[in-house]
């Protein structure tokens, strides 16, 4: 289930004791859940070999508070050493050389490494067994974001390669979500698309288009009028790709979807 259930981000999290000692630790049962408010659920599972509960569940019952960093690629050989089974006391923010930042509004710190931290108050702790595996849904409402500037795009949104997170997989496999791994796919939030049974039978049973294509096809709102079609019939692209037949204009629409061109893939099938 965890090979199948993949990439899931990663939560580095930061907690404390009621003694003062700070744990940190990573948990790839771990996503978003609400914006307003803001929450995150991550889960410490209860260990299969013998069933005992991790310091950082055993801390946030004792000090309702964390910071949920989230691990860049940079840092994450760092992360995984964390995740060593230290005896409890032990700082790993020491173990595994990590930088801790004094929070704002909460006790535990913040990892200065992260390019995104999350300061959070645990609103809720949900057990979701007593035997080995057993989830435990800590739900956190954050109450402060830091976010590094060498992330931002112009528009200070976070740019996905800047961030270069990571995500965890299936055994020892990790992912890098940045590079040729960060493609857009358009969403439909606003305009509805024709979807795939208004798409002619004979571009649907396309022999070159893969359904992926044929997804992006069937989210245009409106298609392209006979006018603009007969503009593109005078370009030299159509013109070639017309010569060799169908399969070509076919290859041609593909290039256009890949371009992001959907109209002009559109204007070559029609």
């Amino acid at each position: 289930m965890q090979g199948a259930v993949a990439p899931r981000p990663i939560a580095f999290v930061s907690s404390i004791d009621l003694n003062g000692n700070v744990n940190l630790s990573p948990f790839s049962f771990f996503n978003m859940f609400s914006m307003n408010p803001p929450i995150l659920i991550f889960s410490p599972s209860r260990r299969v070999r013998d069933n005992s509960t991790k310091h950082t569940l055993q801390n946030v019952l004792e000090v309702p508070e964390v910071v949920i960093n989230i691990a860049s690629f940079s840092m994450v050989e760092q992360t995984s050493l964390a995740s060593c089974d230290f005896p409890k006391g032990t700082n790993e923010f020491i173990k595994a050389g990590f930088t801790p930042v004094a929070s704002q509004k909460v006790k535990p710190p913040r990892v200065s490494e992260s390019p995104v931290s999350f300061e959070c108050k645990v609103n809720q702790v949900i057990p979701l067994g007593t035997e080995g595996g057993a989830g435990n849904l800590v739900i956190c409402e954050v109450l402060l974001m830091h976010i590094k500037d060498e992330v931002l795009d112009e528009e200070g949104r976070i740019n996905p390669h800047k961030l270069d997170a990571v995500a965890r997989m299936g055994q020892d496999y990790y992912c890098r979500a940045s590079g040729e791994n960060v493609f857009v796919v358009p969403k439909p939030n606003e305009k509805v698309g024709i979807g795939m049974d208004q798409i002619p039978e004979k571009i649907r049973n396309s022999k070159i288009l893969t359904g992926n294509d044929l997804g992006r096809l069937g989210n245009i709102e409106t298609l392209p009028g006979q006018q603009e079609i007969k503009q593109l019939q005078s370009e030299k692209s159509w013109k070639d790709a017309a010569a060799k037949g169908e399969i070509e204009l076919h290859r041609l629409a593909q290039r256009y979807l890949k371009e992001g061109r959907v109209e002009n893939a559109w204007k070559v099938l029609l």
